[in-house]
C-alpha cells in the first residue's frame, strides 16, 4: 500500500472538513474506494480512513485531523477520479490550525464575511507515512481488484465450455479514458533499427566491475534513457505538450519507465535524467520494481513525466506500436535484440539489431522533427561518445 501527500482539503464551518481524492498520475486515471472506517468511528491524524485501489497499486487516504468520520460521500466499490469528494471529518476544536501543515487549505463560509485563505505555498509538503498498525484489511478487501484479477485467469481444459467474468468498473473506466486520449491525440508512429553491438560490448567489458561497485547489473535502459535525454535537449518540442490552445515547454526532463509487477504495469518516473549517471538510473529502476512488487508505489512516484520509454523487448517482442501516455506527446518503444543479416560497406554480416518505434502527437510534433529525434537516439546508442563530445 502506498502513502500519499495531502493535496487538497476544504474546511467549512463547525470544525469539519471535506477530503477529496488526490491528483492521480497520468497512468492512473481512476480508482475504486474501499472503506476501512465506518461513519462515527474515531480517527487519529494519519490513520487510514479508506483505500483507493488503482489498476496496479493501493493508495491509503489518511485522516488530516484527530476527530471522527462525520460522513461518506461515496459507497464502497465506487469508481472515483481526482478531486472527487470522498468523506468529511469532524475534528476537535482548535485542531485545524495545528493540522493545516498537511496541504493547501482554503477556508470558506456560507456567510458574507471575509474569511482569509491560509497560504501554504511556501510550506514544505509533509508526507503522511504509512501507519500499518492503524490499517486493517477491510471486509471487502477479499473481493478487491487484485483478487478479481487472480481469480479471473483460468486454465483452458478443453471442455468445449465458456465462462464469463464481469469487467470491473475500474477496467471499464480506464478503457474509456484510454480511448478518449487516443481520440484526442493525432498519433503517428515511425520506426528505425539500432545496431546494439557497441552497447553489448560495453556491458560485457564493464558488467563485472559495475556489479561489484553498485550491486546491480547494467541493463539497456540506462543507455536509452541517457540517449533520449540528450536527444530531447536538441528537440525540446518532443518534451512539450498541448494544454488547451497553448504549448507548454518544460525545462526539465523526467522520463516515465513502465515496470512490470505481478498486478500489472506501473509507470514510475525517473526525475532529472540528464543529471543522473548510469548507476543512478539502474538503481532507480530496481528501486521502483521492488517497491511496486510490494504495492508501495506512491502517487508521487508515478506522477508527472515528460517522455516515456517502454521496453517490451524483455518479453520477446520484435515490434509494435506504443500508445502515448497523456498529456505527454511522445513515447519510445524498445523491442528485442536479435541477430540479423545487415549490409555494411558492401558486405552482409550478422549484427545484434533492435527495432525501435516512436509514437508522437502529430498535432504538436512534425514528422521531420520526430524522424530527426529518433535518428539522434539511434546515433547515440550506436556511438555513446556523441554524448561525451557534445556533438
Amino acid at each position: 500500500m502506498a502513502a500519499i501527500l495531502y493535496s487538497f482539503i476544504r474546511i467549512p464551518l463547525k470544525n469539519e472538513c471535506d477530503v477529496v481524492v488526490p491528483e492521480f498520475p497520468n497512468s492512473v486515471p481512476v480508482g475504486i474506494i474501499r472503506w476501512v472506517k465506518k461513519v462515527g468511528d474515531g480517527v487519529a491524524v494519519g490513520e487510514t480512513v479508506c483505500l483507493i485501489e488503482t489498476k496496479n497499486t493501493v493508495i491509503e487516504i489518511p485522516s488530516p485531523f484527530d476527530g471522527k468520520l462525520r460522513s461518506k460521500y461515496v459507497k464502497d466499490g465506487t469508481v472515483v477520479s481526482s478531486t472527487d469528494k470522498i468523506f468529511r471529518i469532524k475534528f476537535r476544536p482548535g485542531e485545524k490550525n495545528e493540522r493545516s501543515k498537511f496541504g493547501n487549505l482554503s477556508a470558506e463560509t456560507s456567510k458574507s464575511e471575509h474569511v482569509p485563505k491560509i497560504n501554504m505555498e511556501n510550506q514544505p509538503a509533509i508526507k503522511i507515512e504509512m501507519l500499518s498498525k492503524h490499517v486493517t484489511k477491510p471486509p471487502s478487501f477479499e473481493n478487491s481488484l487484485f483478487v478479481h484479477l487472480r481469480n479471473s485467469v483460468r486454465k483452458i481444459v478443453s471442455t468445449r465450455s465458456e465462462f464469463v467474468v464481469r469487467m470491473t468498473k475500474l477496467r471499464k473506466k480506464s478503457a474509456e479514458r484510454l480511448k478518449q486520449s487516443q481520440n484526442e491525440a493525432v498519433m503517428q508512429t515511425i520506426f528505425n533499427e539500432i545496431d546494439m553491438s557497441t552497447v553489448i560490448a560495453f556491458r560485457k567489458a564493464h558488467q563485472q566491475d559495475f556489479k561489484k561497485k553498485y550491486g546491480i547489473k547494467m541493463g539497456f535502459m540506462s543507455t536509452f534513457l541517457k540517449a533520449a535525454a540528450y536527444a530531447l535537449q536538441d528537440h525540446p518540442i518532443v518534451n512539450a505538450y498541448i494544454k488547451g490552445n497553448e504549448i507548454i515547454y518544460r525545462n526539465y526532463i523526467d522520463i516515465s519507465v513502465p515496470v512490470a509487477i505481478p498486478a500489472g504495469l506501473v509507470v514510475p518516473v525517473i526525475r532529472n535524467v540528464p543529471n543522473k549517471s548510469f548507476a543512478d538510473i539502474e538503481r532507480a529502476i530496481c528501486y521502483f520494481r521492488e517497491k511496486g512488487k510490494k504495492g508501495k508505489l506512491s502517487l508521487k512516484d508515478m506522477n508527472g513525466g515528460t517522455f516515456t520509454i517502454c521496453n517490451v523487448g524483455v518479453f520477446g517482442s520484435l515490434g509494435g506500436i506504443p500508445i502515448i501516455n497523456p498529456p505527454q506527446s511522445a513515447i519510445l518503444g524498445m523491442h528485442a535484440v536479435t541477430e540479423r543479416p545487415v549490409a555494411m560497406r558492401g558486405y552482409v554480416i550478422i549484427r545484434p539489431m533492435m527495432y525501435v518505434a516512436l509514437t508522437f502527437d502529430n498535432r504538436l510534433i512534425d514528422g521531420r522533427e520526430a524522424v530527426l529525434f529518433l535518428r539522434k537516439i539511434k546515433k547515440i546508442v550506436e556511438d555513446p561518445m556523441i554524448m561525451i563530445t557534445g556533438v
